[in-house]
């Protein structure tokens, strides 16, 4: 799929870190955008990108059907996160919101693709040194909300293949970026108040993706057709960095964006990468978590 001035993309999660940015990329190239953003939600910078503001949210099936009203493109972004509460919260956004956005991008007659952002917590919590996509989710989830990704993955699939709905899955790493506005605040607050610990030993590796090669990689997957209905694409920066190595000081910002993505282990994905993206490195390779 190639984007152009004459489609029309929604954006679900448009406020937040991974969707603002998407946003910002689109209108840099001129594509129309609208979003779905909810009453209390801070869209106001929005407006000066010229993005048409739907009010709703995923619980509310009638703010989806006008979302996606003429949309071609449809990048869902948006979920319920956190550690703590009962899973049916959880569910009743991030699969049955879902399930309600699939059904009304389906209906709507102009869906070219459908971009499904989920997580590497859909994987068990352990080392990882090696997985691949080929290791199946953790059906069983370590909370809410990574059942609930997991069970939203198996939800676009389910419609992959019996409504030959158009989708890709995308499992990014820990995104980090700016705009940011709860993870790293809350290490910088822990750091200035000296209330920073590690849990183990700094040592242990990252699977950190700058937002910049996450979206990278989003616009790789929707201009590339070769993946649409495969299963889902893991993404880390090219590099693992050690917990101690991620974790800026109280003086300095150790945190940089690493201008080169791999996805991990997936050849198609990884052709596709290789043939469109650019950056200062020639020689890359794809590697597992």
């Amino acid at each position: 799929m190639q984007l152009t001035e004459n489609d029309l993309v929604f954006v679900t999660g448009a406020t937040g870190l991974v969707g603002s940015h998407v946003v910002e990329e689109l209108r840099k190239r001129n594509i129309p955008v609208r979003i779905l953003a909810r009453s209390t939600s801070s869209a106001d910078f929005m407006k000066d990108w010229n993005v048409e503001i739907v009010t709703g949210d995923l619980t509310n099936a009638e703010s989806l059907k006008q979302g996606v009203a003429g949309a071609t493109l449809v990048i869902h972004c948006a979920a319920k996160v956190g550690d703590w509460g009962p899973v049916e919260d959880y569910r009743k956004v991030n699969v049955d919101g879902l399930e309600t956005l699939l059904q009304a991008a389906e209906n709507n007659g102009t869906l070219k693709k459908f971009i499904h952002i989920s997580s590497l917590g859909v994987y068990q919590a352990r080392d990882h040194h090696g997985t691949d996509e080929s290791k199946p989710p953790n059906t069983e989830g370590i909370d809410g909300y990574t059942l609930t990704k997991v069970e939203s993955e198996l939800k676009v699939l389910d419609h992959i293949a019996n409504n030959n709905l158009p989708a890709v899955v995308i499992r990014p790493g820990f995104v980090y970026g700016p705009r940011d506005r709860t993870v790293l605040p809350r290490i910088f607050e822990k750091l200035k108040s000296k209330q920073f610990a590690f849990l183990g030993t700094g040592e242990k590796l990252m699977n950190n993706v700058f937002v910049g090669n996450l979206v990278q990689a989003i616009f790789n997957a929707i201009e590339n057709d070769d993946v649409i209905g495969r299963s889902s694409m893991s993404l880390t920066d090219d590099s693992s960095p050690k917990k101690h190595s991620s974790i800026p000081s109280q003086n300095r910002v150790v945190i940089q964006p690493l201008k080169n993505m791999s996805p991990s282990a997936s050849p198609s994905f990884w052709l596709m990468y290789s043939k469109s993206c650019t950056g200062p490195s020639k020689n890359r390779s794809p590697h597992s978590l």
